[in-house]
């Protein structure tokens, strides 16, 4: 038995007419009489009388019905529940995004997010690592650089430009590195948290009719680490140079407590993308979560 035909059944219980039971299921009169006489057989029992002026339901119908009804109810607040979720009227969304955009900009985003959707919750993790996200259980993530897992789609939110620079303390006591060359005569912090570069601080030279060619140094210092915001410190107090995304260190760059050096060099640049699960079908309330996130992005676009 097809519980689909319960439902024509509850159709034509309801109408009172094949005709009308037809047209509401989207089906012809012929065909939705098979199914119902293919139940009735299924069952071994008649469930309607068919006279030419009217429909009547039999004891068998009218106990079929009462059921038949609760089922279909319970169909349609089934079928209800899971579109409410693929339109992103609610639900949960768990996302990792990276520390630096995260305090930057995406907290006060997402926060906003789930006040104009507020049957949709956000499990927000700050973390610079490339988590797994079928693993970890996450719905989304924001990342930058290259994605090297073909089995993840990511859709670009923005390029990070990256930015060389020191406070005018280390300057006025060290002096400014006026070359890559240079740069290994001082005190360059390295940023770990990168797949490669930490050490070869790359760049690419823009002259005037020629070709960009790009060029790298092998830098060395006191210091190493994975947190952007540590060289930032480092760096505002006066201890070495640092090469970080650009964002990290705008306001900073903006009041002048730190100075971009090596301006003739383009520093490198990286994209920042949502990245989730390949599907045929993303749920709407994750495509309105990736769209609020670029708009934050673009809102801020002057920091990278």
């Amino acid at each position: 038995m097809n519980s689909a035909d319960l439902t024509l059944f509850v159709y034509v219980s309801d109408t009172g007419s094949f005709n009308k039971a037809a047209q509401l299921a989207e089906l012809s009169t012929p065909a939705l009489s098979k199914r119902i006489s293919r139940l009735e057989q299924d069952l071994g029992v008649q469930l309607i009388h068919r006279t030419t002026r009217r429909l009547n339901l039999t004891e068998a119908g009218e106990n079929l019905y009462i059921h038949a009804k609760n089922i279909e109810g319970q169909v349609s607040d089934a079928i209800a529940s899971v579109s409410a979720f693929s339109h992103g009227l609610s639900g949960n969304i768990k996302i990792s995004v990276p520390t630096i955009s995260g305090e930057l900009l995406l907290a006060e985003a997402i926060a906003e997010f789930c006040q104009m959707y507020p049957n949709i919750t956000v499990d927000m993790r700050l973390e610079n690592d490339f988590v797994n996200l079928l693993e970890e259980g996450l719905d989304l993530a924001v990342r930058t650089g290259k994605l090297e897992d073909s089995s993840l789609i990511a859709k670009p939110l923005i390029q990070s430009n990256w930015v060389v620079c020191c406070s005018t303390s280390y300057i006025e006591k060290y002096g400014e590195a006026a070359s890559l060359d240079a740069l290994k005569e001082h005190n360059c912090l390295a940023y770990t948290y990168q797949a490669q570069g930490s050490f070869d601080w790359r760049f690419v030279k823009n002259e005037i009719g020629k070709d960009s060619i790009e060029e790298s140094v092998r830098i060395s210092g006191s210091l190493a680490t994975n947190n952007a915001q540590a060289l930032r410190k480092a760096a505002l107090a006066g201890f070495g140079i640092v090469y970080v995304p650009r964002c990290c260190v705008y306001e900073d760059l903006q009041k002048g407590s730190l100075q971009a050096i090596l301006t003739d060099y383009q520093p490198r640049q990286l994209g920042v993308y949502a990245i989730y699960p390949f599907t045929k079908y993303l749920p709407e309330k994750l495509k309105l979560l990736i769209e609020h996130i670029k708009q934050a992005y673009q809102n801020k676009r002057e920091y990278f």
